[in-house]
């Protein structure tokens, strides 16, 4: 569509999969639309899980999980792919964690520069990344965030990283910064769902108050429910990650409805008044091309 020609949307994650089970109504429903979609992945997932249907060996889930991304990234409508190159530091508190190439561990201004630079030569006007929660408490989700925060104020100012100024590249300040985030509802009501369905999950001991963010900080509300599909044949290409019998199929009807049907945000910048909705339904609004 001609309207989205001259639009760019950054997002910056953590793994492999992050881009679906996170935004991938997002980012699909923009694509369809003409946006220009660019995907920043910090890790290639080697200390996620395999799964019984996967050929991968930990020796291998790295190169095995970048090709799924790069997979999901086609489906989804992805045009650019950027990979740090960082470890990944697995949950919080494993052995993981302590690996000098983890991302954890990373040299944030090293980070923050290397995403300034992406930021400046693509030019997007709008940035996604995590919460400040990263949703669940994982290490990679919250350094994803913080180096993408910062990465968002650096790339307008031109006395940081001067060296890319000198290789051509201008400074470029994006015009808005959102937060991908969970409604803590929307996970009680997933826990209620599994209990009432007697669905046995990881996600049923977890305590919900520590999960995702309170409804009254979400402020941008997406309706992408003509993009469940592509969120699920994405989430289907991560063979490694998810069971064999399908991406969602273990997801009671009623919450995987909801789940595929709208995605929510918080606007970081400009800020929106604390508990208040922005009435958004694109996250390009006010945005002059």
């Amino acid at each position: 569509m001609q309207e989205g020609m001259n639009r760019r949307l950054l997002a910056v994650l953590a793994h492999p999969d992050d881009e679906t089970f996170g935004c991938g109504g997002t980012l699909a429903k923009y694509a369809s639309e003409g946006v220009h979609i660019a995907l920043v992945c910090a890790t290639r997932g080697e200390a996620g899980e395999i799964s019984d249907s996967s050929p991968a060996t930990p020796e291998t889930l790295g190169q095995v999980r970048e090709q799924e991304l790069r997979a999901a990234c086609d489906v989804l409508g992805i045009k650019d792919l950027f990979i740090l190159g960082y470890r990944d530091s697995g949950m919080a508190d494993t052995p993981d964690n302590r690996n000098p190439r983890a991302f954890c561990r990373a040299d944030r201004d090293e980070a923050v520069g290397k995403v300034v630079e992406i930021i400046r030569r693509l030019k997007p006007q709008v940035v996604v990344t995590f919460d400040p929660t990263g949703g669940y408490g994982h290490p990679d989700h919250i350094t994803a965030h913080h180096v993408a925060k910062e990465a968002f104020t650096a790339s307008g100012d031109s006395t940081r990283y001067a060296e890319h100024l000198a290789n051509g590249l201008d400074a470029h300040r994006p015009h808005k910064l959102y937060y991908s985030a969970f409604p803590r509802s929307m996970f009680r009501a997933f826990q209620d769902a599994l209990r009432e369905a007697s669905i046995e999950s990881d996600f049923n001991d977890m305590d919900a108050e520590a999960m995702g963010v309170p409804d009254e900080d979400i402020t941008t509300i997406l309706d992408v429910s003509l993009y469940g599909e592509h969120k699920e044949r994405a989430a289907l290409c991560h063979r490694t990650q998810i069971p064999e019998d399908g991406a969602f199929s273990w997801i009671p009807e009623s919450v995987r409805a909801r789940f595929l049907s709208a995605e929510h945000l918080i606007r970081a910048v400009p800020p929106s008044v604390s508990g208040q909705s922005t009435g958004e339904k694109d996250l390009f609004d006010g945005i002059q091309i």
